[in-house]
């Protein structure tokens, strides 16, 4: 009798204590599998490698690049050269220390963003979800009424009212966009919350906290982290939009659409003012949500068969 109420012991606390040894190889092989199946996706590996070269040239290539952003000493709209290759601009500035400069700003307000949006979104989408009721009416109304507003308006207002710094900028941006990311959590924490391991979690005393934190989140990582990615992509494009109408990053500060809508009107008489800026931004845009498919293929449930 003792040795059977022993295993059922022992059976109860693989179940409840969320760290059973015999789930830490499948969950290794599971993770595994996902790794294998985003790196056999070509179109998301050329994008990581493009990125990669994009975001490390922002950062490495000031450091070695002879021209600052901010001398304004050359000839204006110089022809691009080997000393100039993306020319100047009308006030005497070097046009590639621009995009560079402009470059990190973007990524930087961009990153910001997506990861205030990520952490927002999920904690009250996860709260939604697990604890439903009152918690989750109020959690749902007030994401309903942050979209229904016309959030580039109301960004835009706010940026100018406060000031066009790039960190007031990336908070007004995620305080308008982390609706999606909480209502798809919501979905999926009401569906894993009916799960046995979070039963048992909550048989063994653990807290709502202990609970999401734990058990919930972590096993909605693949969604978060597809999320996550796609809002680095539409950060990029908001602010510039908002920096393109003259509402958004403000000098001293600078960003690849506030470069854009300096020179845009060169587009016909010097178009390698306005295209170097637009280039970069169109790839950054384009291989952030290139490697997002990737990482929802490679989470995706339904695709289980992987060849060796």
């Amino acid at each position: 009798m003792n040795s059977m109420e022993a295993g059922v012991e022992s059976g109860h606390g693989k179940n409840s204590g969320g760290s059973d040894p015999e789930a830490l190889p499948e969950a290794r092989s599971q993770g595994r599998m996902v790794l294998r199946k985003f790196l056999r996706h070509k179109l998301a590996m050329g994008s990581v490698v493009v990125l990669a070269l994009i975001i490390l040239g922002s950062i490495i290539l000031p450091l070695f690049y002879p021209h600052s952003y901010a001398d304004a000493s050359f000839s204006s709209y110089v022809e691009p050269s080997a000393e100039h290759p993306l020319g100047t601009t009308q006030v005497g500035k070097d046009m590639m220390a621009q995009v560079l400069r402009g470059t990190q700003f973007s990524l930087l307000i961009a990153i910001t963003v997506a990861m205030l949006t990520t952490i927002i979104g999920v904690v009250l989408g996860a709260l939604a979800g697990y604890l439903r009721g009152f918690t989750d009416s109020a959690i749902s109304r007030l994401t309903d009424l942050f979209l229904i507003v016309p959030s580039i308006a109301a960004a835009a207002i706010m940026v100018r009212v406060l000031s066009g710094s790039w960190y007031v900028v990336a908070l007004v941006l995620a305080m308008f966009a982390w609706m999606p990311i909480a209502r798809i959590t919501r979905a999926e924490a009401m569906s894993l919350s009916q799960r046995e391991f979070i039963e048992a979690a909550r048989a063994s005393g653990a807290g709502t906290g202990r609970v999401v934190f734990k058990h919930l989140v972590p096993n909605m990582v693949g969604t978060i982290t597809v999320n996550a990615t796609l809002a680095v992509a539409q950060a990029v494009l908001a602010e510039a939009a908002l920096s393109f109408i003259g509402l958004g990053v403000q000098i001293p500060d600078t960003s690849l659409g506030l470069v854009i809508s300096e020179n845009y009107e060169q587009m016909q008489g010097r178009p390698w003012l306005f295209f170097g800026a637009f280039t970069v931004l169109v790839l950054i845009s384009l291989t952030i949500n290139f490697i997002g498919d990737g990482l929802r293929d490679a989470f995706d449930p339904r695709q289980r068969k992987v060849k060796a």
